[in-house]
């Protein structure tokens, strides 16, 4: 009887270790196993406004996928704000999906200091001020929001793109044909 208690323990053992073994490839099916969601369209990398390339986007399962979640063809179009890694792209952060208020247009700018544009972000209030050679800097544009700031490759300056009237669009590109542009920050009052 005592000789018999090592061969019950051996086969207990081992099939306490065949449940502990199937139990763990179980567990490993359930960690590696693709979400149960449709796929959608999410930052491959943090983003910064601009022209959406292919790497920069990657295509997951999402179980609850927000409204809106664009699921293809998104490679050239312009993103309207920054994103962050992992964030799902809805079609609100594109810049064609846009709602500019009543009587306004978008008017690209570009502003004589690039890091200055690191100072403001989409939705920030800003005023437009032109300065030609000999002259005082001059306010051609107050009170306007900016939609987006596209990334830059050059150093040209910085390309934002505002909600105007159709008379300061008009002031602005005239001011742009001679003069160097630059903002004021208006703070943003709730």
């Amino acid at each position: 009887m005592i000789r018999a208690w090592p061969r019950r323990l051996g086969r207990r053992r081992r099939l306490v270790a065949a449940v502990v073994a199937g139990f763990a490839v179980l567990l490993g099916y359930f960690a590696i196993r693709p979400a149960s969601g449709p796929l959608v369209l999410v930052a491959a990398r943090d983003l910064s406004p601009g022209v959406l390339g292919p790497g920069d986007l990657r295509a997951v399962a999402l179980e609850h996928p927000p409204d809106g979640a664009l699921r293809s063809g998104a490679t050239g179009r312009v993103l309207a704000g920054p994103m962050r890694r992992g964030e799902p792209l809805t079609d609100v952060r594109l810049l064609h999906s846009l709602r500019l208020p009543a009587g306004s247009v978008a008017t690209p700018v570009r502003i004589a200091d690039a890091d200055v544009a690191g100072l403001i972000s989409p939705g920030s209030t800003i005023g437009v001020l032109a300065a030609w050679e000999g002259q005082p800097a001059e306010l051609v544009a107050d009170d306007v929001k900016v939609i987006t700031i596209p990334r830059a490759d050059d150093d040209h300056g910085a390309l934002i793109v505002l909600a105007t009237t159709p008379d300061q669009a008009a002031r602005l590109a005239a001011a742009q044909t001679g003069g160097h542009l630059s903002i004021t920050i208006n703070p943003d009052l709730p």
